[in-house]
């Protein structure tokens, strides 16, 4: 093979359950701390242990973070799939797999190197515990790595001090495992490989992180207190992060006491109606959940639309329908979302592209949710929220006080005649609102039951339809708040690619590819339901408009069918469905073939 630096993939097939995980993280934050862009995919199964688990390292010098659609390296660590996991090699590439056991000779190919490293007789020979011996296997096949990708080696041993700092045990154990794989491909095998790591500066300024910790902290930066769930796959570490901020940011130092209150209920419809009491009472709350989960809210979810409590909810979605396979990602709860609960509804919906925007996004969902008084949904998936990604350092700006939207306050009740909670005195939909207990003339009835202006109730159907009309007045206003699309654009090129959120790092590395082949496409990424005017524009300026998302049956292709003027033959979708995030490959593949389609015709 041709000597490649910084430009590869590494894939770890290994089983659920063995500790490979620490291992794997290890391997990508050591390439990290070398100043060389990295990503890492994880693909796990939905039960505890002992089914297969693959965890795939991209290095990209270019800095392109999405899946490329191939496998260079292949460390073969579960007999049960060796055979899979030597087809998906890329030609050229190496397969490493443990030759304390031997491997059935056909399972070879001639274009691709088998490596054998003999880790369980390395471990073994060395650790006593079986439970240590089956750990450590992994940690040696970092060391192995290490040499035959001439990683840092003091890079590796200062992760290790600051992984375990507490535990000096720990860090002599897993340096001597990582040493027994280093020093084997060393005295065995030409270090490195013409597959290298070269140390680089291009990661300065960024973190590695993943979605949920982010929108987590997002939540507690947006001022947060309240926080209710029910435990899904894959949003549950969302709530683990904003309750060990809360522990560390959220104590009153004087008193000990906790500022802050989080609740595991029985199911998620009473998770989301906490939310709607704590909202309704003043506070921002919010829940994560999956697509299972906002299924069973849609009641309260409707109630919350109706009677306009803010509230935030965090989708991070995955694959369905029904439970479907829960440890995978998908963009399938678009539409559920948009218009969740039965009767006329329409929801606001953010759509962030990495950890670092569902931090920024966190905020601004609940600034609008208070604004609109309305559910805000911000439609994660598990790619974002459960994968480290390397994003960059965020800003925070200290002056930032949260908007808190039309809320009258005790002096303005005093000076007024008398309080309607559902009149809209400015003309853009919104009303305004009182808090319990501020001043008893601010005091109204809630119902989910037909209402008018005054929030009386009401079955007039002349009244029901002037409250509806004006939610979706108030629907209207949100497109001029949503956060704004983000554009790649050229004048005169009139092909196009409409995408969102985990799509843009493959979209992004798509553009690249056509262009280099000769073919410029522009580019606009939705970031907020409703969609706003900039999106209705770019529709209209171009020809041919291929609509990038992951589900299968076009549901973002759908909102703009149902939500913009555009002309339905100017919409191609590119689909991506099976599960595991999207690559470049296949966009840039659906775009090169309906375009020479199209030049045949």
């Amino acid at each position: 093979m041709q000597s490649r630096s910084n430009d590869f993939v590494i894939k770890i097939a290994n089983v659920n359950g063995t500790g490979s995980a620490s291992a794997n993280g290890l391997l990508m934050k050591a390439i990290f701390r070398m100043g060389i862009p990295v990503v890492g995919k994880n693909f796990f199964p939905s039960n505890i242990q002992g089914l297969p688990t693959w965890f795939e390292i991209r290095v990209s010098r270019e800095g392109y973070l999405a899946r490329s659609g191939r496998v260079d390296i292949m460390v073969a660590m579960n007999a049960q799939t060796y055979a899979r996991d030597l087809a998906d090699v890329s030609a050229g590439g190496y397969l490493i797999y443990d030759s304390t056991w031997p491997r059935d000779k056909q399972l070879a190919r001639d274009d691709v190197t088998l490596i054998g490293i003999p880790l369980a007789q390395l471990v073994n020979a060395q650790f006593e515990n079986v439970r240590a011996r089956i750990l450590m296997k992994n940690v040696c096949y970092v060391g192995a790595l290490a040499a035959l990708l001439d990683i840092d080696m003091d890079v590796v041993k200062q992760l290790l001090k600051e992984t375990f700092a507490d535990k000096e045990k720990l860090i002599a154990g897993n340096l001597k495992a990582i040493e027994l794989g280093y020093h084997y491909a060393k005295q065995h095998f030409d270090c490195p490989l013409p597959l290298k790591l070269e140390s680089m500066h291009a990661t300065d300024g960024y973190i590695m992180v993943d979605g949920n910790t982010m929108a987590g902290l997002g939540c507690v930066f947006a001022g947060a207190t309240v926080g209710a769930w029910y435990p899904i796959t894959p949003s549950t570490s969302l709530m683990d992060a904003f309750k060990d901020f809360c522990e560390r940011y959220r104590v009153d130092p004087a008193t000990g006491k906790h500022r802050y209150c989080i609740v595991q209920a029985e199911d998620e419809l009473a998770a989301i109606g906490i939310v709607l009491g704590a909202a309704w009472n003043g506070a921002r709350a919010f829940t994560p959940t999956s697509g299972p989960g906002i299924s069973l809210m849609n009641e309260f979810i409707g109630f919350a639309y109706y009677t306009e409590i803010p509230a935030v909810l965090f989708d991070v979605q995955r694959v369905g329908p029904s439970t479907g396979m829960p440890t995978r990602t998908q963009q399938g709860d678009l539409l559920l979302c948009a218009y969740a609960s039965h009767g006329d509804t329409r929801h606001v919906l953010l759509f962030p592209a990495d950890p670092a925007e569902c931090f920024h996004f966190a905020v601004a969902a609940f600034d609008l949710a208070e604004r609109l008084q309305t559910p805000v949904f911000v439609m994660s998936d598990l790619d974002i929220g459960m994968n480290d990604w390397m994003v960059p350092k965020v800003r925070w700006d200290p002056k930032y006080a949260p908007d808190r939207g039309k809320v009258y306050s005790k002096e303005q009740l005093e000076n007024m005649q008398i309080f309607h909670r559902y009149t809209d005195s400015d003309g853009d939909g919104i009303c305004y609102r009182t808090f319990p207990g501020v001043h008893t003339r601010g005091a109204y009835f809630t119902r989910g039951s037909g209402h008018n202006r005054h929030g009386g109730y009401t079955e007039d159907a002349a009244d029901y339809q002037d409250v509806l009309d004006r939610l979706r007045r108030k629907h209207d206003t949100a497109k001029q708040l949503v956060p704004a699309p983000v554009m790649r654009s050229k004048k005169g090129v009139k092909t196009a690619i409409v995408s969102l959120g985990s799509c843009d790092g493959a979209v992004r590395e798509a553009l690249d590819v056509l262009a280099r082949e000769g073919t410029e496409v522009n580019y606009l990424r939705v970031r907020g339901f409703p969609f706003s005017q900039q999106v209705e524009e770019f529709l209209a300026h171009h020809e041919q408009v291929f609509v990038v998302e992951q589900n299968r049956d076009a549901q973002l292709k759908s909102l703009l069918l149902l939500e913009t003027n555009v002309d339905r033959s100017k919409l191609i979708s590119i689909l991506h469905y099976g599960g595991m995030p999207i690559d470049s490959r296949g966009i840039v593949n659906g775009i090169s073939d309906a375009l020479a389609k199209g030049a045949a015709a």
